[in-house]
């Protein structure tokens, strides 16, 4: 039984050596200072670090002072950054170099944006006139999610992309709250002798929302899902294959219950 241990043990470290993770690149080598700028900062350079820092302090900031103060200095923080957009409270940006903000978006009290891809200038991409509701948490490991103009993002929903698997959602979409939706994520499970967090994700090829979606509260959308233009998913789905343009979906797995601009069937 030992020697199996140890068989598992050394197996599982030398496929744990060859799958990057977070964990390793905030405890791995380097200093400190270097490990936090790659991981939160996503830049080397201590200007920009020292910048990056003291609109953190301002993010603490409530009322009005601190929204004067973020629309006064964050916008330098981002690639791009259009006029009239609001920060709320709280706010936590990683690498926000790589995010791309429209004109006029509200971004609302303790949300998240992650853009985490050192491989792309552009991971997350807000266009404009739109809003991201409290505790909204957009989250990018190594992947990208562009949301078009005239956006509404609902409290506490998650938007999550990874590596391969873009989330790419049109204008005029609306999003209930405490939705969840992913590029990918479902993990390799064919191999007994090795754990699940290791054997690697099968790349789902990403998610889409055309123009014009409507997501009830609580709606999951998983990898490899595209919702038509105009399509709409009740309250409580979990959409697991592609719904048409117009079509009206419902239930565990979601399906068409009919298509808008015709009767009940």
């Amino acid at each position: 039984m030992e020697e199996l241990n140890d068989s598992y043990r050394a197996k599982v470290q030398t496929v744990s050596n060859r799958i990057p993770k977070t964990h390793a690149a905030v405890t791995g080598g380097g200093s400190v200072l270097s490990r936090y700028q790659d991981v939160v900062v996503g830049s080397r350079s201590l200007i920009y670090t020292f910048y990056y820092e003291w609109c953190t302090l301002l993010a603490q900031i409530p009322g009005a002072l601190g929204i004067f103060l973020r629309k006064l200095f964050w916008p330098r923080l981002f690639a791009s950054c259009g006029k009239g957009v609001v920060f709320g409270a709280n706010v936590i940006l990683r690498h926000p170099n790589r995010i791309c903000i429209g004109d006029r978006v509200v971004i609302s009290d303790n949300c998240i944006l992650d853009a985490r891809n050192p491989h792309n200038k552009r991971v997350i991409v807000l266009g404009d006139d739109g809003i991201l509701s409290n505790n909204v948490r957009i989250s990018c490991k190594n992947g990208s999610v562009e949301i078009g103009a005239h956006f509404g993002i609902g409290a506490q929903t998650i938007i999550h992309s990874g590596e391969g698997e873009p989330v790419s959602i049109g204008a005029d979409v609306i999003i209930g709250p405490r939705c969840y939706v992913t590029g990918g994520g479902n993990y390799n499970i064919d191999q007994l002798d090795i754990p699940i967090r290791l054997q690697g994700r099968r790349v789902m090829g990403g998610s889409k929302l055309e123009n014009d979606v409507w997501l009830g509260a609580h709606v999951t959308i998983l990898g490899g899902v595209t919702m038509g233009t105009g399509s709409i998913a009740g309250a409580g789905s979990v959409v697991t294959k592609t719904i048409p343009a117009r079509g009206i979906c419902r239930g565990i797995p979601a399906k068409v219950v009919r298509m808008r601009g015709h009767s009940d069937t």
